[in-house]
């Protein structure tokens, strides 16, 4: 699995479905200098655990807006799967009156890329080339700055579900440190005490700790 925090987060075009409407040629450099992004995959469309992630996404899409945060969501499906997906009410399955972009990644070169993909294309003994492996994404989440760099990743297995809260625990570590300067500590949330990169800095935090 690629690490990818540090580098530049591989840019694509690709098919997205926005709240319900198809847009072409979708990229993630429309946020460039302009928004934090949190692009998450997913395995695919109509399946267990994955709606509850996206749904619970589109329940803090408000707070992560507030941030300066677009969350942009991708499968290896097609778009029209989306689109179907998009129209089937939530109490039979469906992801209704979710408005963020979900990413039609059909091809699977958007997950390749991101080397978050179950499998991988190689040449059988014929020389025909097959796709080996699952065809679905794991459940990558990286969390990519204004300039385009990944400052965070997680890559979760198809059964376990992902934390909304630990996203956005993220985000504001990566906001703080880059407003303020100071690093954020193990389990650190909103509010409570940064501290400044140095030997100084965290000797003072760990006297402060102790202390309580």
């Amino acid at each position: 699995m690629a690490v990818l925090v540090g580098k530049r987060a591989p840019s694509f075009k690709a098919t997205a479905v926005i709240d319900s409407e198809f847009e072409e040629d979708f990229s993630l450099d429309r946020y460039l200098g302009k928004k934090h992004v949190i692009f998450y995959f997913y395995p695919a469309d109509f399946t267990f655990v994955c709606p509850t992630e996206i749904i619970a996404f589109q329940e803090r899409l408000a707070d992560f807006e507030a941030k300066g945060v677009a969350i942009v969501g991708c499968s290896t499906d097609t778009h029209f799967s989306h689109f179907a997906w998009l129209q089937t009410p939530r109490d039979n399955g469906g992801i209704q009156g979710v408005t963020y972009p979900l990413v039609a990644d059909a091809t699977k070169t958007i997950a390749a890329n991101y080397d978050v993909l179950g499998g991988h294309y190689d040449y059988n003994e014929a020389g025909e080339m097959v796709f080996v492996g699952s065809p679905l994404a794991y459940r990558g989440l990286f969390l990519i700055d204004k300039d385009g760099i990944v400052r965070h990743q997680v890559v979760n297995d198809g059964p376990l579900g992902r934390s909304i809260d630990e996203a956005m625990r993220m985000v504001d570590a990566l906001q703080y440190f880059e407003v303020k300067g100071e690093v954020c500590p193990a389990n650190w949330e909103e509010g409570k005490e940064a501290m400044e990169a140095t030997r100084e800095g965290v000797a003072n935090y760990l006297g402060k700790q102790g202390a309580h």
